[in-house]
């Protein structure tokens, strides 16, 4: 479901996020309403930036996101090569709401059409 979820954020840079594709009865050739791809977005990447932040901050100092402290054999709390691979892996995560925000912010100024010039 995750990765379904993700996927959709691809539709904010790709032709078919402008306009449905042909396959999708009811719908196909028309016009992507902007908020029904906006709001999504928006929101997403609003709940993954508070979501990802507030358990990298846990794990930083050593509990779970309840408050109870890791457990012994969680990798980031071992050190070593175990911490190391674990913070490569999963510090990306903590990009990934900005940056769906900042594609959601591209698609918002693409769809809205040109800016107004000076004197209008």
């Amino acid at each position: 479901m995750a990765e379904l979820v993700a996927f959709t954020a691809v539709g904010l840079v790709a032709a078919w996020g402008e306009r449905f594709p042909r396959w999708i009865p009811g719908l196909r050739g028309r016009r992507v309403p902007t908020s029904a791809a906006l709001v999504p977005a928006t929101l997403g990447a609003v709940v993954l930036t508070v979501t990802w932040t507030a358990a990298f901050l846990a794990i930083f100092a050593g509990v779970t996101l309840g408050g109870r402290p890791l457990d012994p054999g969680f990798p980031a709390r071992g050190g070593g090569w175990e911490a190391g691979i674990f913070y490569v892996c999963y510090l990306p995560l903590l990009l990934w709401g900005p940056l769906l925000a900042a594609v959601s912010h591209a698609y918002w100024r693409r769809r809205r059409g040109p800016a107004p010039g000076p004197g209008s």
